[in-house]
């Protein structure tokens, strides 16, 4: 494999490249335009469209558009502009559109800032759009998985014909790091895809794409629809443990805040306080299995988001079932600090700190 030292947003964008996209449409806003930018370049060496929609509502649908020809897409976007791709994702969704989408996380409400952030998480594993649905979410934690996940993406939409989020974070997104840069997939657009427009063919019946249901036998797509989500909850479930079966208090994490947690695990460790760590690598489905080898023992079970109000909280309370108090700590638009963690860790485990409240 090829190795270089690359900035996470571009990396996630070359990965993308390498795993067959062949179609961008975006729009600037920090902290992911580093992203569009190298598609502005790359896609035309490679021989791929790039497109600087006028606003992250066309560009959500000139993915949706591209998706459906057949060529695969990726559209990606921060904070505000990931509020605006909501309605064209839900039709995504409906139409079993596999394309995929970038979330670069920035802190705040509304306009927010730009600093560093994980605010999107109940945009991203919530739905976020109209109806009845989840995206697969994916969330690096480093350049390297930004390149991974964004290679792997499309595989993972089309297996399923379902939508693909890679969660990101301006953190992950602006850092530098050495990552290895797989092969390129060599995807072929005329191949038989059930999801793709390619024309009336010869003795077949002609395709309807749409995201509108009364087109669609309902009750079998529901029913389609259901078995499929319950089938991905169950299979694609993904996450990393690190000393979790003695711990006296357990860590939740994802993107720049579980390496901040890991780090916490190994210098508590080293002090002899049991801290073990619950890494997400898929937000959803959630990994649920996750926790059945957290020890009854346990004082309790801590989230740790670069947010205001713990967004993740309640899928873990809902996790754990009562079985261990739960906990957040959500350290607003700054990164955490090994320090800060182990001290509120230990905290909780002296009895120290209330119970999270839900809001």
């Amino acid at each position: 494999m090829e190795k270089r030292i690359m900035k996470g947003n571009e990396a996630l964008a070359e990965g993308a490249i390498r795993g067959g996209c062949r179609f961008y449409a975006g729009y600037p806003i920090t902290p992911q335009s580093e992203i569009l930018e190298w598609m502005s370049w790359r896609q035309k060496e490679v021989g791929g469209t790039f497109v600087q929609g006028e606003s992250e509502i066309a560009s959500v649908n000139m993915t949706f558009a591209a998706r459906a020809l057949g060529v695969r897409a990726l559209t990606s976007t921060s904070g505000p502009g990931f509020s605006l791709y909501q309605e064209g994702i839900a039709y995504w969704v409906s139409a079993g559109v596999p394309a995929v989408a970038a979330c670069v996380q920035r802190f705040g409400i509304g306009d927010g800032f730009i600093s560093a952030g994980q605010d999107n998480y109940w945009q991203a594993v919530k739905g976020g759009g109209n109806g009845d649905y989840h995206l697969i979410v994916l969330a690096p934690n480093s350049v390297q998985e930004n390149v991974d996940m964004a290679y792997e993406s499309f595989a993972l939409a089309e297996k399923w014909s379902h939508p693909v989020l890679i969660l990101s974070d301006g953190t992950i997104g602006q850092m530098m790091e050495p990552c290895e840069l797989p092969p390129f997939v060599e995807y072929d657009i005329d191949q038989e895809q059930p999801w793709a427009v390619k024309g009336v063919q010869p003795g077949k019946d002609y395709k309807v794409i749409t995201d509108i249901t009364y087109f669609k036998d309902i009750d079998e797509w529901n029913d389609d629809y259901l078995a499929r989500m319950r089938e991905i909850s169950e299979t694609e479930q993904r996450w990393e443990s690190f000393e979790v079966k003695d711990a006296d208090v357990v860590l939740v994490a994802y993107g720049i805040s579980s390496r901040v947690a890991q780090g916490a695990v190994e210098q508590a460790r080293e002090e002899g306080f049991k801290l073990g760590l619950i890494r997400l690598i898929t937000l959803w489905p959630y990994p649920r299995k996750a926790f059945e080898t957290i020890p009854d023992t346990c004082r309790g079970v801590v989230t740790v988001e670069v947010n205001m109000m713990g967004q993740m909280r309640d899928d873990v309370i809902i996790t754990v079932k009562g079985k261990f108090p739960t906990f957040a700590l959500a350290t607003r638009q700054r990164i955490p600090k090994v320090d800060q963690v182990i001290e509120f860790a230990k905290a909780v485990y002296n009895g120290e700190v209330k119970e999270v409240e839900v809001f």
